[in-house]
């Protein structure tokens, strides 16, 4: 009786701590978590459920480690949040798997993709037929962002058709100036024209449809 007792007790007290933990850890979805966050989370969970199993050992066995992994996380967050290059080294980078409606074979051999998870998760958005995506960005988080064609199919005229993000915390984002099909200089100059003349001034710039999008750091 002692036993299912000490059961109980460890139970509500790791369930408390780890929605605590969880909470402190920042709001995720749960199809938005990070590899890091995944991880991270199959270590407490895994943990606490052997701490609720071994009555017999203290519960801080279980505690102190947790706790690590907490700190280490939240250590890792703030990394991410203050550098684009340790955030796409823990969480990758997204891929466009369909760009202006062609598909990129080379890019989901190297994500490991194939052609049934590209119809399947194409379905699960209500989408019949890869000939009506202009765009599909497999995110970070594995889910497919996927942008339709307008119906006017490959006569449409557009610049952009996707929100392509080209200026990340002050970093020039290179590989989707190259998407577009333009330079730093490019950038730099229109930029200027809009009265930005250093880029590490602004920490989000984005281009769709000719039109830019610009945030100043820490602009309130």
């Amino acid at each position: 009786m002692e036993e299912y007792f000490i059961i109980i007790v460890r139970t509500i007290l790791l369930y408390l701590l780890i929605l605590l933990m969880f909470r402190l850890m920042g709001k995720r979805e749960i199809g938005e978590l990070s590899l890091l966050d995944l991880v991270v989370f199959m270590m407490i969970a895994e943990m606490a459920a052997l701490s609720i199993d071994k009555t017999k050992d203290s519960v801080f066995r279980s505690i102190v480690p947790m706790l690590l992994l907490m700190g280490i996380q939240m250590v890792f967050a703030y990394l991410s949040l203050k550098s684009k290059k340790f955030r796409d080294l823990i969480d990758g980078k997204p891929s466009i798997i369909i760009n202006n409606g062609k598909i990129d074979e080379r890019e989901m051999r190297k994500q490991r993709y194939n052609f049934d998870d590209l119809l399947l998760q194409l379905r699960e958005q209500n989408i019949r037929s890869i000939a009506d995506v202009e765009f599909a960005i497999l995110e970070t988080s594995g889910k497919l962002s996927v942008l339709e064609k307008n119906g006017q199919g490959d006569q449409r005229e557009q610049e952009g058709g996707f929100t392509i993000p080209l200026i990340i915390d002050g970093e020039i984002v290179e590989e989707n100036l190259r998407k577009i099909n333009q330079t730093n200089l490019w950038l730099r100059q229109e930029l200027r024209k809009r009265g930005f003349q250093n880029p590490k001034d602004i920490s989000f710039c984005s281009y769709q449809d000719g039109e830019f999008f610009i945030d100043i750091i820490d602009e309130q």
